[in-house]
């Protein structure tokens, strides 16, 4: 098995020292860079299997080198991203994961918690990609979603989702026509404990809807279930 490959774009240098020495340690390769500039190319030369990105940058903020990964070409535009966010600001958070984060961890931080939310992210997608149950494509009208190629197509056009959005709708699909809570939706992808007042399940819906849903205000396929959670339709056009 190979090792997996994490980027740091961090300008703080000792934190990112810190970081690298202790995840090294516990098997993974390591680069850092200081800037979102070098982060990015840097990201093109060695794609990684995760990025851990700062949210404030010397020459750029996090949430602008977050969409610039998104747009790149290929699969390096799927790369897990792991933010770094300031604590207490619950909408950098928000917009981080609408953006297209997979996750997020508050400054300050214990490397340990880190390195559960790297593993966690991680494994997630391996899981996925690796899961035997089911057929390798889901069909749901004009919706497809290939568990193996890790894609997602609607009327044979591809859907722009992160690795974590894309393992939400897997899981939500293979339980159509179930209502799941929140907390069943999060434990399905065996994400990080829920924070009180917890809002990144609905804000991963959201960007959902809008990749999946011909109307995203007028959804019928990931359908809301006031006062308990969301239920993915079965019956489909």
């Amino acid at each position: 098995m190979s090792t997996p490959q994490l980027l740091m774009i961090e300008d703080d240098t000792r934190l990112a020292q810190m970081v690298g020495e202790y995840l090294t340690q516990s098997g993974f390769g390591f680069a850092h860079a200081t800037d979102g500039a070098s982060g990015l190319e840097m990201l093109q030369q060695r794609s990684p299997d995760l990025v851990i990105l700062d949210l404030m940058l010397p020459d750029t903020d996090g949430l602008e080198v977050c969409r610039r990964i998104r747009s790149l070409p290929g699969g390096q535009a799927k790369v897990s991203v792991l933010m770094l966010t300031a604590k207490g600001d619950p909408m950098d958070r928000i917009i981080g994961l609408e953006i297209g984060a997979d996750d997020y961890l508050p400054k300050p931080f214990e490397p340990r918690e880190l390195l559960a939310r790297i593993r966690a992210v991680l494994r997630r997608r391996g899981e996925t990609a690796g899961a035997a149950e089911g057929p390798a494509v889901m069909r749901f009208g004009s919706l497809d979603i290939d568990r193996n190629a890790r894609t997602v197509t609607v009327g044979g056009e591809p859907a722009d989702l992160t690795s974590y959005q894309f393992d939400l709708l897997v899981a939500m699909a293979e339980r159509a026509g179930r209502v799941l809570t929140r907390d069943q939706i999060m434990e399905a992808v065996r994400g990080r404990e829920l924070e009180a007042f917890d809002r990144s399940i609905d804000v991963h819906m959201g960007r959902i809807r809008a990749a999946i849903e011909v109307d995203a205000k007028n959804p019928k396929r990931i359908l809301t279930v006031r006062g308990v959670g969301y239920v993915f339709a079965k019956q489909q056009d």
